[in-house]
């Protein structure tokens, strides 16, 4: 089903996207690209690492040894960037198969015995044949703290994540789902229920870290139902008064069948909390901000090949051009450009994609650093192909 795509999660000095970080085969990768993660102020980004050795054929057998060495490569990216695996804040993990689940943990678990990173979990299409999963993640610079947020009267998350994790003012939230947070257990409902519980969740998480939701700049919503979209968006913008973050919304397998949704959030203690757009103030009833500036750091909203017109071509290739530029006016509305990108995630609904999103990428991205994440994943539009989300850094 897939081809053999030139995709790598990171982008090295000559602006090529290779295949999974430092596990990467040269056989993955047209042309073979070494992995640059990327650091900017208090943070190190790498992109999504798979669990395939260096130069190695063909990739472990099974999801314990593929986890075992996607953690392996994982390691050796944070070690360039004078880093380890203790100082990691957040993680994105993408499986292929949801059934993978327990194994993947149990070894996962064994490389953060102590106060793990937050974490969201999801089944995903996955750009390299053979890849059984894919690990993103964000870890805090040597010398900034990095404190672990457990609310009082919420249960310790029974399996290897924490709820919030503090990196000096920026609160990484792990992906919440419909659990009581007394019991752990699943809250059943409809989507309505559901979102209420994982907004209530995320609300205690920030209020043990001293903030709010005003306080949150961006997040991801992952909905195991994509025509349950516009039921957890309307939910979700009850709990903030004004200026939403930004956000990326995505249909994904969750880890639990029960949950309808998860949303993993960031949230930044910083006074200089502003909107920023490249066409005005966002429309009325729009339940996302295009960009949240803190500081020096920008949080871009996943944004869609949509032209002015609103309307989106039918090629991934004017999709993928017109994304860009739409992130790039967003960008460009606080002096920044696309060389200040520290961090990219592109969700394609056809990861075949991928190849003709890469030669576009590498024109328009050229001499970028940023690490960059891709997975395959439905969007919440029928007419959308390619959905890319950004962190900027000056």
């Amino acid at each position: 089903m897939r081809d053999s795509i030139a995709f790598l999660m990171s982008v090295g000095a000559a602006g090529v996207i290779g295949v999974g970080g430092p596990g990467a085969g040269a056989s993955d990768v047209a042309p073979a690209n070494p992995v640059t993660p990327a650091r900017a102020g208090d943070l190190v980004y790498v992109s999504g690492i798979i669990g395939k050795l260096a130069g190695a054929t063909d990739f472990p057998e099974g999801i314990e040894a593929q986890t075992r060495q996607a953690m392996e490569n994982l390691g050796a990216a944070l070690r360039e960037k004078g880093v380890d695996l203790s100082r990691v804040v957040s993680a994105n993990v993408f499986l292929t198969d949801t059934r993978n689940f327990a194994g993947m943990n149990e070894v996962y678990r064994t490389y953060f015995a102590e106060d793990p990173p937050t974490r969201a979990t999801v089944q995903a299409d996955l750009p390299v044949p053979g890849a059984l999963i894919q690990i993103s993640v964000v870890a805090a610079q040597p010398g900034i703290a990095r404190r672990v947020i457990t609310p009082a009267g919420m249960r310790r998350p029974g399996l290897p994540y924490s709820w919030g994790l503090l990196a000096g003012n920026t609160l990484f939230i792990a992906g919440a789902t419909s659990r009581n947070p007394q019991t752990y257990e699943p809250v059943d409902g409809d989507m309505e229920t559901q979102t209420r519980q994982v907004m209530q969740n995320i609300g205690a998480v920030l209020e043990s870290a001293g903030m709010g939701y005003e306080h949150i700049v961006s997040c991801k919503a992952f909905l195991a139902d994509a025509r349950e979209f516009q039921s957890m968006s309307r939910t979700y913008m009850t709990f903030f008064e004004r200026d939403l973050p930004a956000r990326a919304a995505t249909r994904a397998g969750l880890m639990n069948p029960r949950f309808r949704s998860e949303i993993q959030c960031i949230a930044v203690d910083d006074s200089t909390r502003q909107v920023v757009s490249a066409t005005g103030p966002p429309r009325r009833g729009s339940a996302l901000s295009p960009a949240i500036r803190v500081g020096d750091r920008l949080y871009l909203a996943g944004m869609l090949g949509r032209g002015p017109d609103g309307y989106a071509p039918g090629d991934v290739v004017a999709q993928t051009r017109q994304a860009l530029e739409n992130l790039r006016g967003a960008l460009q509305a606080v002096d920044m450009d696309l060389d200040d990108v520290v961090e990219v995630t592109i969700w394609l609904t056809d990861i075949r994609f991928g190849r003709r999103v890469n030669e576009v990428y590498q024109e328009v991205m050229a001499g970028s650093n940023a690490a960059v994440t891709i997975v395959g994943s439905g969007l919440m539009t029928t007419s959308g192909l390619i959905e890319i989300m950004m962190t900027a850094e000056r």
